[in-house]
């Protein structure tokens, strides 16, 4: 219980920004006179509702780093590996749920860029998996690429990242003692079994090449992956929370069984409190979230443009709540 308690009190305490910096008033709203005698700082008014952050939310960067190795410093400034998954895990301890919101790789956004020396030379708008690139592959790349998500939701607190090469998806699934699903799209020429319809219960190797495959050669590749990385992902949380439910210390055998291909802020002490609470928290599809936008083509590569309306509203939804 101690231990616990300290690892709360890290996760808590951890974030620098303490909410989004959302604006507060749109044009085409107006504040009641006793909304204006109430009003306090943070809050958002939108389509005549108030809305304010909720502080108890705990929120989680989780990185697929483009990597087959175990975690190493890169050699160069800028070979610190690409995050070709990104997603926000929400928990929200007042209605016990876990939601999670997917970000396009392609997501174009501000990205800071650092020569081989790690000095920052400039920013520009690219692709946010990028990001992860510009460092040494281990803490200050992840440290770059908090950032750089952070920013792209209006500074949203984030309390904890980790990580992950993408080699260490075959462990993960293992663990836990594989993922059923049903393959969305034809990939028989890729591997016989991904038959489009079939159903399959993912272990080892196919695991990992049905999350991590895309043909960079078909236009949308990384939104294809991504619908297979949200129908793997909403599968694994359901397995992983029943194999919880049964042996909390299945998370820490998780977590130790990854370590050598991850990297994370998240301490043994802070899982030790998160692991009970998780195995008590609903999820369903419906609380995955993937960030509005369209895909179009660059000068050379994929650009995922946000809708920012859309944006908004996931945020307000996801990490706020109606002031009564």
């Amino acid at each position: 219980m101690a231990v616990r308690a300290i690892g709360k009190h890290r996760l808590y305490h951890r974030p620098v920004t303490l909410q989004p910096v959302l604006q507060s008033v749109r044009e085409e709203e107006i504040l009641t006179e006793e909304e204006h005698e109430k009003w306090q700082e943070g809050w958002v008014k939108y389509q005549d509702a108030v809305y304010a952050y909720n502080e108890e939310i705990l929120t989680f960067l989780i990185m697929g780093i483009d990597k087959l190795e175990d975690v190493k410093e890169a050699e160069g400034g800028t070979d610190g590996g690409q995050a070709d998954a990104l997603f926000l895990v929400v928990l929200n301890p007042k209605d016990k749920s876990i939601r999670v919101v997917a970000i396009n790789r392609n997501t174009m956004t501000d990205v800071d860029i650092y020569d081989n020396n790690g000095e920052y030379e400039s920013t520009v708008k690219a692709q946010i998996a990028i990001q992860h690139g510009f460092g040494d592959g281990m803490e200050r790349s992840c440290e770059y690429q908090e950032k750089a998500v952070g920013n792209l939701f209006y500074q949203l607190p984030i309390h904890g990242y980790a990580a992950v090469n993408m080699s260490a998806i075959s462990t993960i699934n293992d663990v836990v003692g594989g993922v059923d699903v049903t393959i969305p799209e034809d990939l028989a020429g890729f591997n016989e079994e991904f038959v489009e319809g079939r159903t399959l219960h993912l272990m080892g190797e196919n695991a990992f090449w049905y999350v991590k495959y895309r043909d960079t050669d078909t236009f949308g590749s990384a939104d294809m992956r991504l619908d297979r990385q949200k129908q793997y992902l909403t599968g694994f949380i359901d397995v992983a929370k029943q194999a919880v439910h049964k042996e909390p210390s299945v998370a820490i055998d998780l977590y130790q069984a990854v370590k050598p291909q991850m990297i994370t802020d998240v301490s043994l002490d802070e899982v030790a409190y998160l692991a009970p609470i998780l195995a008590e928290y609903s999820y369903d599809a419906e609380g995955f979230y993937t960030l509005p936008g369209e895909t179009v083509m660059g000068e050379q590569y994929e650009e995922f443009y946000p809708d920012e309306d859309a944006m908004f509203e996931m945020i307000l939804e996801v990490f706020y709540e109606k002031v009564q």
